[in-house]
């Protein structure tokens, strides 16, 4: 019962949050997913419905290293980041997709952030 109401919970946060936050071609939304063990995201253009980039701690670089998931995170951020900068993108939205912002979630915002992207 208690996961039900969880997942409902993250569920309203990311309706109600969509319902305003929208990506662009020059503006795309960095969309986080977040699992038990994994990070995801995605650097998304609503407009044409398509993923630009992804990025996820179960990249080759990121995946074999022995440190923490808030660590992996913060690579994760890093990497979607340099990547944006290949292809000229340097200002995004972010969308945490209805998890609270600490922990993962806030360390791959800030690793996204000390890689230069803005938001």
């Amino acid at each position: 019962m208690v996961k039900v109401k969880k997942i409902r919970r993250r569920l309203n946060i990311k309706r109600r949050v969509r319902k305003i936050v929208n990506g662009t071609a020059e503006r795309p939304r960095m969309s986080v997913f977040r699992s038990n063990k994994q990070i995801y995201v995605q650097l998304i253009d609503d407009l044409a419905g398509k993923t630009l980039l992804a990025a996820s701690s179960r990249e080759n670089g990121i995946e074999e290293e022995k440190i923490t998931k808030i660590e992996k995170a913060a690579k994760v951020g890093a990497l979607i980041a340099e990547k944006a900068k290949a292809a000229g993108i340097e200002n995004v939205v972010f969308d945490r997709n209805g998890y609270l912002y600490h922990g993962r979630v806030k360390s791959l915002a800030d690793g996204a952030r000390n890689g230069g992207l803005k938001f």
